[in-house]
């Protein structure tokens, strides 16, 4: 697929002024390369759904849920979405506002009451074709989507702003959410990188004082995937211009920092204990990423958000620790203006429709997107 086009696009983000300028002459992207025997191809992606807040004028999206009505949820983002049980699903939404958030707006973040930091819905829906249905969230006593990992709301940029979940995985029956603590969105200047976890399904969540990263962390943002008795997580600083690397655990270890290993594909090894030792996987920037294992294409697929080219890429490797394909675009940011974000939906592993969470900044919510592959 050869493209070429310029995109200039400024936005904000968390009270911060992004300016994107992506410029590409027949920029070649690979489907494959010549080390993969499988040949992954993205044929159709179509936005199918909207999933929070409430449609704006001439939008004609499917909208299965009312959030802002039933949940005060009328301006979110993320929607990180992991498999609890059977059937049934969590997804972590990141800073959210209530009934008063007023859509396309320069800023969303200045234009709603009852901030929270973070709010968590649930869904037993297994079928995306006709949107994600949400069945319902954490609530406080009035019945208000409530915040679990708790952020200061102090926005001077030199203490505590907000707490944004980045991952989340079910390990030993129990929830976990990977989360950055933000101190600046000016430059992504976080405090910290950690976990919370909940024994109870979702309802309460504690702080899990035991894994910890530095706010120049590798892995101050995460994707999770659980496979064969390791959680895999990729990992990248806080921001959306690093490369990607690559950890690994025992499930039973997650809160156990000190034995979670790094690859190195220099020593083609997993070193414990030191995650300054994690290599590239590839070379790109990565934002807001997923990682699953493709049942059907038996393959690891990466989706996530480029800053660069200002898109959402999916890549895909045979092994994790080998070789990844070059980049094929699942969404543009011209077709879709200020997207970002880019989580797949655990209930489309096994067949030729890939649904992922899409956010877009204006109008400030979260999107069901279907990517056609073969």
């Amino acid at each position: 697929m050869k493209l070429s086009r310029t995109i200039k696009h400024i936005f904000l983000w968390g009270g911060f002024l992004f300016s994107l300028v992506v410029m590409s002459n027949n920029l070649k992207i690979d489907p494959g390369t010549s080390k993969n025997r499988k040949h992954l191809k993205v044929k159709k992606v179509e936005r199918v759904a909207r999933i929070t807040g409430t449609p704006v004028d001439a939008e004609n999206l499917l909208s299965p849920n009312n959030t802002t009505a039933v949940y005060d949820v009328g301006g979110t983002d993320l929607g990180i979405v992991w498999e609890m049980d059977k059937g049934k699903y969590g997804i972590f939404l990141g800073d959210t506002f209530g009934k008063g958030f007023i859509p396309d707006q320069d800023d969303p973040a200045n234009f709603g009451n009852n901030w929270r930091c973070n709010v968590l819905a649930f869904s037993n829906d297994c079928n995306l074709e006709d949107g994600l249905t949400i069945n319902c969230m954490v609530t406080d006593e009035n019945g208000n989507a409530r915040e679990l990992i708790p952020g200061g709301k102090d926005k001077s940029g030199n203490g505590d702003w907000t707490s944004i979940p980045t991952a989340a995985i079910r390990a030993n029956n129990k929830d976990y959410v990977h989360y950055f603590n933000m101190r600046n969105w000016a430059g992504w200047i976080t405090n910290y990188s950690g976990l919370y976890k909940s024994e109870d399904d979702g309802k309460t969540w504690g702080k899990c004082t035991t894994v910890h990263f530095t706010s120049d962390s590798n892995f101050g943002q995460a994707g999770y995937y659980k496979k064969d008795g390791y959680v895999y997580m990729i990992g990248t600083e806080t921001g959306r211009h690093s490369n990607p690397r690559l950890a690994r655990f025992n499930e039973k270890d997650i809160e156990n920092q000190s034995l979670y290993e790094y690859w190195n594909k220099d020593l083609n090894k997993w070193i414990r204990g030191d995650e300054s030792q994690a290599t590239n996987l590839f070379e790109d920037t990565v934002g807001e990423l997923s990682i699953v294992y493709h049942n059907k294409y038996k393959c690891w697929i990466i989706t996530y958000f480029c800053a660069a080219r200002y898109d959402i890429s999916i890549r895909y490797a045979e092994e994790l620790t080998g070789r990844w394909s070059e980049p094929q675009i699942l969404a543009t940011g011209k077709e879709y203006p200020q997207l970002y974000g880019s989580y797949i939906h655990p209930a489309s592993l096994d067949g030729d429709n890939l649904y992922f969470l899409m956010s877009m900044w204006r109008p400030y919510n979260v999107f069901l997107m279907r990517a056609e592959l073969e």
